[in-house]
């Protein structure tokens, strides 16, 4: 529980024992609930809701709402009569017209779960599509007591309960945690050799979608950000699967070494780009990772084994660290978007919100919004250490960054973004999900990327014109938050080096004045 904050209420809906199937039912599948693991059986008659409202609310990437769209309209054309697809403004025009039994999954939000549960109408099913259920989390938080529900420990858990990579009771390989020797800097030559990924070709639905919200936004119903198509991400099931099997085929065994480095002309490297589709409900993560372990042990028993620290870095991206997001989304309550623990209170500025790259000198700040822009996605490391390091360093506002992460990644959901972003990313949280601020320098960005040799500023330098916006900022940062930070004992020796800078007055004038115009 965030500090501060009010225990949740008994009838809070995260905590409600919904169960875990209903009598013959219309399964209404929200646009994240689209694979077949959300339907009780095949033939199970089923409704989709296209609503104008939720795009018109938001201005999200151009690219998130044509995959959504996209993946509603394959998901109705895929069951043909089983399905009911209704394009309407609101959910409510939708099922105020239905007169049969109707049921849904637990959705995936608050405000979501809170609307189903106000409708009498509706049977209210247990959440799917992770690997852990709500009830063995809340077990498995129980069981800690008043310890600190850290990630390890529940992947460790997810593991041995799915029996996930192990030999018995001990992992494979002897050892937890071989995903954290995937932390080399990037190849010297700017590119890993691993070919290009699999793409999905666009169809005459996607024709459709387009013309759509070109009408949407020319009317003026509807704004967007970014740059359209064409379309990289599964929109269907066969797609879906088709991207699963193209990465464990190819990339899975580069995956590991360089999971952390970031290159200016490579920017899907050895990722799997399947975070898309698992959050659209294309894949079922239990069959993900069963199906990166049976590709492990086939490698094994033909004597060419996979490297096993790529293995398990991609396992534990799905069902550790993706799994502990969407539980701890919950478990820390509907206040938890509200921690402000380094009192931050920038507004995004105006060149980030508009994904302007061309406005932006630093290399690897413009390269990471320029990919943004292009495609609505880039990897986990661009979004920590550029993208979240810049917004923590210059104290924008954790819940307008969680807002703006939600609206312009593809993969972007309200129960992705509030845990990684207030938690992890901006430490708002106090340091309930990550035991130190995510915030690095320039050193560590010209480590671990090849985006410093030709910028134009210095990851050495701190003061002056040339001097590198993420090295200044790190050392304004911990001066702006030096009492807040003092008790956390790994930011100890950070603080001591306040404290021997030289220039440090200069340096924090020089960021105070520079804000967060564009660097």
């Amino acid at each position: 529980m965030v500090p501060g904050m009010p225990r949740r209420p008994a009838g809070d809906p995260a905590l409600a024992a919904f169960p875990a199937r209903a009598p013959a039912t219309r399964r209404w599948c929200f646009a994240d609930q689209l694979g077949p693991h959300f339907l009780d059986r095949p033939d199970q008659p089923v409704l989709l809701i296209e609503s104008k409202a939720v795009f018109a609310r938001r201005r999200f990437h151009r690219q998130k709402a044509h995959l959504v769209l996209s993946a509603l309209r394959h998901r109705a054309a895929e069951l043909g009569d089983q399905a009911e697809l209704r394009q309407v403004h609101t959910y409510a025009e939708a099922l105020d017209r239905v007169r049969e039994p109707l049921s849904v999954c637990a959705p995936t939000t608050w405000s979501s779960r809170d609307y189903v549960l106000r409708r009498p109408d509706l049977a209210v099913l247990a959440a799917r599509g992770f690997v852990a259920t709500q009830e063995e989390f809340a077990g498995w938080a129980e069981r800690r007591g008043r310890q600190r529900l850290l990630m390890e420990d529940f992947y460790r858990d997810n593991r041995r309960r799915h029996d996930v990579l192990m030999d018995g009771v001990e992992p494979v390989g002897g050892r937890w945690n071989l995903d954290h020797d995937n932390r080399e800097p990037p190849p010297s030559d700017g590119r890993l050799d691993v070919p290009e990924p699999w793409w999905p070709e666009e169809d005459e639905i996607d024709e459709r979608v387009r013309a759509d919200l070109d009408r949407w936004e020319a009317d003026g119903d509807v704004a967007f950000v970014g740059d359209d198509g064409p379309r990289l991400f599964p929109a269907n099931r066969q797609e879906a699967l088709y991207r699963l099997r193209d990465f464990l085929d190819t990339r899975l065994g580069a995956f590991g070494p360089h999971e952390d480095a970031m290159l200016d002309g490579d920017r899907w490297m050895a990722h799997s780009l399947l975070s898309p589709a698992l959050n659209l409900g294309l894949l079922d993560p239990v069959e993900v990772v069963h199906a990166a372990e049976r590709r492990y042990r086939d490698s094994v028993a033909m004597s060419d084994p996979l490297p096993l620290n790529s293995v398990e870095g991609f396992v534990r991206q799905v069902m550790g660290w993706r799994d502990y997001i969407w539980h701890t989304y919950w478990h820390f309550g509907r206040d938890f978007r509200h921690a402000n623990a380094l009192a931050a209170h920038e507004p995004v500025p105006e060149w980030l919100a508009d994904l302007a790259d061309g406005a932006v000198d630093a290399a690897c700040l413009s390269d990471v919004l320029g990919d943004l822009r292009r495609d609505g996605w880039v990897h986990h490391i661009p979004r920590l250490m550029v993208l979240g390091n810049y917004a923590l360093q210059r104290g924008i506002d954790p819940l307008a960054m969680t807002d703006w992460f939600h609206r312009t990644f593809v993969d972007g959901y309200d129960w992705v973004m509030v845990a990684n972003v207030v938690g992890m990313s901006q430490h708002a949280d106090g340091g309930l999900l990550a035991t130190k601020p995510y915030a690095a320098g320039g050193a560590y960005i010209d480590r671990m990327s090849d985006y410093c040799g030709g910028c134009r500023y210095d990851p050495r330098k701190r003061l002056g014109e040339d001097a590198c916006p993420f090295t200044a900022g790190y050392w304004a940062f911990l001066e702006r938050n030096r009492e807040r930070l003092a008790p956390n004992q790994r930011m100890r020796r950070a603080l001591q080096g306040l404290d021997r800078l030289k220039g440090l007055e200069e340096v924090v004038e020089q960021e105070r004045l520079r804000g967060t115009e564009a660097i």
